[in-house]
């Protein structure tokens, strides 16, 4: 029944998923080397990743807008057929512009993340000249504040070191995420009938 608390259904339960997922020990080891040689290629060439994941970011935005056209053809979607239009319209057009030029819509989004450090280290020392009487150390909200300031500046001022530092940190998280793959694939390789 639903709810129960069988200590032995839920035993056998795990088991079972266990059994399955280590039947499917290798595919995690895949996911973990591709992620890992995408994570060192990343770092190793960090706007060359991002110019990569903005072109795939365009063609996402191109299909949707072919879906979003079609149901707008089809009709009866629900939503008015000026809005699914205008959707439509935006997703094709995103998606063109990024595929014929991804790293001028990497540059575009590179501004966007400079305007928010900005205003966020903006609003962070705002917040600390606010909180100072109640709370020790407000400097430390403060600096952070102004070394986004001065981040989102450099981004700003230099976009192409801005779209190579969001490389290089899209390739840590890249190789981050293999590792842990790797760990558990192997770690659920243990669990693989023999």
């Amino acid at each position: 029944m639903y709810g129960d608390n069988d200590p032995e259904a839920s035993t056998a339960s795990s088991a079972g998923l266990l059994q399955q997922l280590g039947r499917s020990w290798w595919l995690f080891v895949v996911y973990g080397v591709v992620a890992i040689v995408f994570g060192i290629l990343a770092m190793m060439k960090p706007a060359a990743a991002v110019v990569a994941l903005t072109w795939l970011f365009g063609l996402m935005a191109l299909v949707e807008g072919i879906l979003a056209a079609v149901a707008l053809v089809r009709g009866g979607e629900g939503v008015s057929r000026g809005w699914q239009a205008l959707y439509a319209l935006a997703s094709l057009a995103v998606g063109v512009l990024t595929l014929v030029n991804p790293l001028a819509t990497a540059g575009v989004l590179v501004f966007f993340l400079a305007a928010w450090l900005v205003v966020g280290g903006i609003y962070r020392i705002v917040f600390a000249i606010r909180v100072r009487k109640a709370v020790r150390s407000e400097w430390m909200l403060a600096l952070s504040g102004l070394l986004a300031i001065v981040l989102g500046a450099l981004f700003a001022m230099n976009p192409l070191a801005g779209i190579a530092v969001t490389g290089i940190w899209i390739g840590i998280g890249a190789l981050l995420h293999g590792a842990l793959q790797l760990f558990a694939g192997f770690k659920l390789r243990r669990f693989a009938p023999a």
